[in-house]
């Protein structure tokens, strides 16, 4: 049976969010489940949408406003147990050190380079898969 997996994506930009979405695809790799669009606009709806529970992925837009990308997966998670893994859109790739404080599990530099992306975010769902099972 195809499972599918919700993957959330936040950013204050419309566009920045359909980037993610166009990347990715229905499927980032061949052995990923098809996939589910979460969008959210602010760190509340993350918050919401993360206590509510269903959430594999995370990707966060690290030059969100008002709040970043970093400090947002940085209070998820201290406050969210269980917290899914976070795909952090960086600036520069001198930012990862950034991204690495927050504890995100992996980064990509935006703007979005597609095989990049989607290869990061099957590598997440790979990962998450066994504690999904």
């Amino acid at each position: 049976m195809q499972r599918t997996a919700t993957v959330l994506v936040y950013s204050d930009d419309v566009n920045t969010r359909e980037q993610v979405r166009m990347a990715a695809g229905r499927r980032p790799a061949a052995d990923s489940p098809l996939l589910e669009y979460l969008e959210c606009a602010t760190p509340a709806a993350v918050r919401d949408a993360l206590e509510r529970g269903g959430v594999d992925v995370c990707v966060l837009d690290g030059e969100a406003v008002p709040a970043g990308g970093m400090g947002v997966c940085r209070q998820m998670k201290d406050e969210i147990f269980q917290c899914p893994p976070v795909l952090l859109l960086i600036g520069r790739p001198q930012d990862a050190w950034l991204a690495t404080w927050s504890r995100a599990e992996a980064t990509v530099a935006h703007p979005v380079d597609p095989a990049e992306l989607a290869a990061a975010l099957a590598a997440l769902l790979r990962e998450r898969r066994p504690a999904a099972a």
